[in-house]
């Protein structure tokens, strides 16, 4: 059996869709696509959106080794037009958005980025979906494998409440008491 070594991670990242795309100040009309870069030998592209024009939808899940150094995901928007690939827009995510915080690393969460163009302006909006699946020695995969957690809706398999935890400002009566 292949293990995977401890110095890496499996990213899922599902590239969902786009919102409000320009090149110039003028609406995509089509070939809208996504390039997902780890480093610069680690990449991978999606599928060319040919009629979704400035708000393609692509909904293509990208399976990417994630290096434990890794401290971004780059995603850049590219339209094919004429003159060959043009980029519309670029967002770099941190890690720490989907790791660690308030959510388990492995749970599935929809996040959405402001793009922005080669000037640095705003260009659009980017939505997708990533899960990060962890070697088979770490503590998350052990404790789901144990069984911690919260039963939901009384089925077998165990899952994580999160929340945040909001102070209200004022004491507890108890300590006045």
């Amino acid at each position: 059996m292949e293990t995977k070594s401890s110095t890496s991670r499996t990213l899922e990242i599902t590239i969902l869709s786009g919102e409000d795309l320009k090149i110039d100040n003028r609406s995509v009309k089509k070939n809208a696509f996504v390039m997902v870069s780890i480093d610069s030998y680690n990449f991978k592209t999606t599928k060319t959106d040919a009629e979704g024009g400035s708000y393609p939808t692509w909904n293509d899940k990208l399976v990417m080794d994630l290096p434990m150094q890794t401290r971004f995901i780059n995603l850049e928007v590219k339209c094919k037009v004429s003159g060959g690939d043009k980029s519309v827009g670029y967002a770099r995510i941190p890690l720490t958005d989907f790791i660690g915080g308030y959510s388990p690393e492995t749970c599935l969460q929809f996040l959405s980025y402001r793009l922005r163009d080669p000037k640095g302006l705003k260009n659009g909006i980017i939505n997708v979906s990533v899960r990060v699946k962890a070697p088979l020695n770490a503590c998350s995969s052990q404790a789901s494998r144990m069984g911690l957690g919260i039963p939901i809706d009384g089925r077998a398999d165990f899952g994580a409440v999160t929340g945040i935890p909001i102070w209200n400002g004022y004491p507890s009566k108890s300590l006045y008491r």
